[in-house]
């Protein structure tokens, strides 16, 4: 009797030892386009009113996590099932993934306008405010659902071939530590301008340390802004180049003596350069059509 708890203590031990292992694994593999969700989600949770920033971070979280629910059941029944699904899901998420990057690197060196609104023409009322904020929750919900899907499958592309337990614990833990951890460094990353205003509002002397440092978080906010998205667009191309590079044979050792996140990162970027010209010509036949 005590020989079989123990043996079930030991079988518990490994795996959570193996989970341990698959998670540390999973969270590298996964870590790029964590980045990008996190660059992304802080661009999208900033430019409201100081008092609705946590308010709209806190409904795209519960949204995030909807997503998760949504996606996470879906993921397992593939991989119990129908497991070459999630390569081609893995693959079809590279190409849109390659494509966001390149898509964001073609708009710095080739800008588009974007339609002026006149000053006198924006809302003003509350109701209206309110509106343009559930819009953008909405979108931010399904960026969010998209990037979900490609954190979910990455995640499960390491753990394919362990037992259905090992994968549902490890994907689970990455798919919670992508939600609370994403959205936790967001609200951190947005409140940084409020709490460089509290600094400076601290005492009543001028060019006290409290001034200097809380200057300095406001007028960082905007530079970690753009940081992440810089960040966030290479992270793109290299989590796509990966996932080719990984997923398809004839790709596996193209350039053996050249660094792996370089050959990564091109392969990205030439995947996402080929989508992106694909999609800007389907759209000029459209608009002859």
């Amino acid at each position: 009797m005590a020989s079989g708890f123990f043996a079930i203590l030991d079988d518990v031990a490994t795996l959570l030892d193996d989970v341990a292992t698959m998670g540390k694994i999973a969270t590298k593999k996964t870590a790029g386009i964590l980045g990008d969700d996190l660059a992304v989600n802080a661009e999208k949770a900033s430019g409201f009113v100081s008092k609705r920033e946590l308010p709209v971070i806190w409904a795209i979280t519960k949204g995030s996590l909807l997503n998760k629910l949504i996606i996470l059941p879906i993921a397992f029944l593939l991989s119990a099932f129908a497991p070459w699904a999630v390569t081609l899901i893995l693959l079809l998420g590279g190409l849109y993934l390659a494509y966001e990057g390149a898509e964001k690197i073609y708009e710095f060196f080739v800008p588009h306008e974007h339609a002026h609104i006149p000053s006198d023409l924006q809302p003003v009322q509350k109701s209206d405010i309110l509106e343009m904020e559930k819009t953008k929750i909405k979108s931010a919900i399904l960026t969010d659902f998209i990037l979900s899907i490609e954190i979910v499958i990455i995640a499960l592309g390491t753990v394919l071939n362990k037992p259905l337990i090992t994968q549902i614990l490890v994907v689970s833990f990455i798919a919670f530590l992508a939600t609370v951890g994403v959205y936790g460094l967001v609200a951190l990353i947005v409140r940084m301008d409020e709490f460089g205003a509290r600094l400076i509002r601290l005492n009543g002397e001028d060019n006290s340390i409290s001034d200097s440092i809380g200057r300095f978080f406001v007028n960082a906010l905007p530079w970690v802004i753009k940081s992440l998205s810089v960040i966030g667009t290479i992270a793109l191309l290299l989590v796509s180049g990966g996932i080719f590079v990984h997923n398809l044979p004839f790709l596996h050792n193209l350039f053996p003596s050249v660094p792996d996140l370089l050959v990564e990162f091109i392969v990205g970027l030439l995947a996402g350069s080929l989508v992106l010209f694909c999609v800007k010509a389907g759209k000029k036949l459209f608009v002859r059509q």
